[in-house]
């Protein structure tokens, strides 16, 4: 007897495998019309919107030239300026020219006498020019109507002149000129999507968005464009099947392209606009959509994979099994993090070893900072006790004051030993580079002056704070300072280098003109050292690496370019903002 059709575990029969490619089928069909209204609806809009948009700047460069055409023949009738050019006389000419420019809202003006020397200008650089060869001064001189020129300057960008003769009794006596500004036009374009131009009666564009299309034909304009590299092209064409073919493409990018004809002297405007807002609503739909029949999709698969729940109970037996491993695992993971804990703990307590052997190092050199003013007390206290019995109290005082200065430097010396010699905490404080910097090169004066060792620091004025302990800090600087000092031991005038500098990190550089460093891939290995047998164990740069990695940062180290060894820490930067919050 063959087994029912709804028996747990058979294959899904052969309706539900039809209605889910129907699902699909239904879906594709879907996306492509909807796909298809879409993209012809939102790019008409969008060819409508850029139609409108290139009227209204036509309309604006019109304007503006019509604005300035009528100018010059006003100011060629000017008495002003025509008694000017006969006489001579044009000291009161640029500041009558100046007035017209706030009047009229011009860009600049220029008058050249019958010469083609600029004799006023509101472009006071300009007066003394020689106009002779100018294409605007020869067509005025030979016309008595205002003449319009297009010159392009030597930076490429054209020169828009309306240019009039000043005549009197029939006589030329010089030209008026006027500077129409146009590139304002271009400045206002840098703030639109659109790709814009503007082509003469040659088809040469003497306006643009892109200022490396002046002089260019538009053919020879997009030439230009960077080639599309296999990626690109591969990216291009999954975003482009939303869309109908471009006209044009500019920086890789599918463009349309529209027209209009300026009625002025042949030229024409032309735009490009991008296809990104139509591939972003035709797309934000689509995805409603794809989202849609997913959902269906995931349900038909939700209805045919219920056979699974079936399967379920023989689960549950292999499952007691991996809850006892699992429940094994869990106590090998606090196995694990108590022996972490400890060592944690003993590698603080070889931190703190460290130090001290490092306090012990420094001790012979600070007794014999303490002997010199113990020895210098001892001089003023003599010279104090004859100075009393000689009856010169004030003299004495003086003795005094030196041996209680002494004093407060000898309680200084102690007082950053003993600091330097406690516990670091585990409570993390704002602290100043700046000050652990001095102080950590406090408590090693004694041995930098023993060898006479220059120091050179760069520090900015204003304090470089971070987040950690003050203390470990400071074990971190002396730990560089001891081994740069340890690295110059054999060079002829030992120097360090020190920097603290600030950015987007706190960053902490100690630079030496020792051999430099052989091995920098061990470096910061424990018990790794390149000191000879009894000098040192290998710790310093590896407690010291720890922690800075502690404290958020990271400590490396290099060969300079000149030769010895750089290390540089760097720390997250506390800012105003960070400090707040904390």
């Amino acid at each position: 007897m063959p087994p029912p059709s709804n028996e747990p575990g058979r294959a899904p029969g052969w309706r539900a495998r039809v209605a889910l490619v129907v699902l699909l089928v239904a879906a594709s069909v879907t996306i492509w019309i909807t796909n298809s209204f879409l993209t012809d609806r939102f790019t008409a809009n969008t060819r409508n919107r850029a139609e409108l948009r290139l009227a209204l700047y036509s309309g604006n460069l019109m304007a503006e030239l019509r604005r300035n055409a009528i100018v010059p023949q006003l100011l060629a009738k000017d008495p002003a300026l025509i008694t000017a050019l006969d006489t001579g006389d044009f000291s009161q000419s640029t500041a009558r020219l100046i007035s017209y420019v706030e009047e009229i809202g011009a860009a600049s003006f220029v008058m050249l006498d019958a010469d083609g020397r600029a004799v006023a200008s509101t472009e006071r650089t300009e007066i003394g020019r020689n106009y002779r060869d100018a294409e605007f001064y020869l067509t005025a001189m030979r016309s008595n109507v205002t003449v319009f020129s297009l010159e392009r300057g030597q930076s490429g960008a054209f020169q828009f002149t309306y240019a009039r003769r000043i005549e009197a009794q029939g006589q030329a006596l010089g030209v008026i000129a006027v500077l129409v500004d146009l590139q304002q036009f271009e400045r206002a374009w840098a703030g639109i999507s659109d790709a814009l131009f503007v082509t003469n009666s040659e088809g040469v564009i003497i306006l643009a968005t892109e200022p490396r299309w002046r002089g260019l034909t538009e053919a020879e304009a997009l030439a230009r464009q960077p080639a599309e590299g296999a990626i690109e092209r591969a990216l291009q064409a999954t975003t482009d099947w939303t869309q109908i073919p471009a006209d044009a493409y500019i920086q890789g990018e599918g463009v349309m392209r529209e027209d209009a004809r300026i009625p002025f002297r042949g030229w024409r405007m032309t735009s490009f606009t991008t296809y990104t807002s139509v591939r972003e609503k035709v797309n934000a739909v689509l995805a409603l959509e794809i989202m849609g029949f997913a959902i269906l999709v995931a349900l038909a698969f939700y209805l045919l994979s219920r056979k699974t729940a079936l399967r379920m109970a023989i689960f549950q037996q292999e499952s007691a099994g991996l809850r006892a491993l699992n429940l094994r695992l869990q106590r090998e993971i606090a196995e694990r993090e108590r022996m972490q804990e400890s060592l944690a703990v003993a590698e603080q307590s070889l931190a703190q070893s460290s130090k001290l052997a490092a306090l012990g190092e420094m001790s012979a050199a600070v007794s014999h900072e303490l002997n010199q003013p113990l020895a210098a007390m001892k001089t003023y206290l003599a010279g104090a006790r004859l100075l009393v019995r000689r009856n010169r109290p004030e003299e004495a005082l003086s003795s005094f004051q030196r041996i209680d200065d002494l004093i407060e430097r000898m309680g200084s010396i102690t007082k950053q030993l003993k600091s330097y010699a406690r516990k670091g905490g585990d409570d993390f404080a704002p602290v100043a580079l700046n000050e652990a910097l001095a102080s950590a090169l406090s408590m090693m004066e004694p041995q930098l002056k023993q060898r006479h060792v220059r120091i050179s620091r760069i520090v900015p004025d204003d304090d470089v704070r971070v987040m950690g302990d003050r203390v470990r800090l400071e074990q971190v600087i002396i730990n560089l300072l001891r081994n740069a000092l340890d690295a110059t031991e054999s060079v002829t005038d030992p120097e360090i280098e020190i920097i603290l500098a600030a950015g987007e990190t706190a960053t902490l550089t100690v630079r030496d003109n020792g051999p430099g460093i052989e091995n920098l891939d061990d470096l910061f290995e424990p018990f790794f050292t390149t000191k000879q047998p009894g000098d040192g164990v290998g710790l310093g740069l590896a407690i010291s690496s720890g922690i800075v990695s502690d404290l958020g940062g990271r400590l490396s180290a290099r060969n300079g370019q000149d030769g010895g060894a750089v290390f540089e820490v760097q720390l997250p930067i506390l800012s105003e903002d960070i400090e707040a919050a904390e």
